[in-house]
């Protein structure tokens, strides 16, 4: 990795690195490895975490715990490595509880930035194939961007926001159609948040 990274470096108008993985992929060497590049550059490592829930990262066949993410993020954290996670709002048989107490266990870890996805059914999932016989509903924008505000009020004023909505995949898209409107949910959450005379960190402990 280390000749990939400084193939990467050595462009002049790369100033830093932004790395992402699962939980359980970090070898205590890779680590190691990072934490010595952000000595000298800007790093993130991005780690996909989605839920806390054990049971939920079973169902979406994660590969992996919340343990193995607590982990991961320990063993990174008191440096200038910068830790990014990601999470998805509506994941199937998570209540509004769920996500909340995603947000309040990922508010109170040393992490620097957040990703926030709805869940998405893609052509050539399980979750796709779940979509097409209807045995999953999948989030309505106004429950998505009600969520996010609720996220939001709880995350940490210093934590970086760096996506809010998904994007992407339009050659295997399938639901739910307003989320292919990133502009549009990203004016919602704005506006609910004006509506409640609300922001980041405002319920945050």
């Amino acid at each position: 990795m280390r000749t990939l990274y400084d193939e990467a470096l050595a462009e002049e108008d790369v100033i830093g690195l932004s790395i992402g993985t699962r939980p359980d992929c970090l070898a205590p060497e890779t680590i190691a490895l990072l934490k010595e590049y952000s000595q000298k550059y800007h790093v993130w490592l991005e780690l996909g975490l989605q839920s806390v829930h054990d049971k939920t990262l079973q169902l979406i066949n994660r590969g992996h715990n919340f343990q193995q993410f607590l982990d991961a993020v320990r063993a990174c954290a008191g440096g200038s490595l910068n830790i990014c996670v990601h999470i998805i709002i509506g994941l199937p048989g998570e209540s509004d509880k769920d996500v909340l107490q995603t947000a309040q266990s990922i508010a109170a870890l040393p992490i620097n930035g957040i990703k926030i996805h709805s869940l998405l059914a893609l052509e050539g999932t399980t979750l796709g194939e779940m979509y097409k016989k209807e045995s999953i509903k999948l989030i309505s924008k106004e429950k998505y961007v009600s969520l996010v505000a609720d996220v939001l009020e709880i995350l940490p004023s210093t934590m970086v926001i760096q996506r809010l909505t998904a994007d992407g995949y339009r050659d295997i898209f399938l639901a739910p159609g307003w989320a292919m409107n990133k502009l549009d949910v990203l004016n919602s959450i704005n506006k609910e948040l004006e509506r409640r005379d609300s922001y980041q960190g405002k319920h945050y402990r």
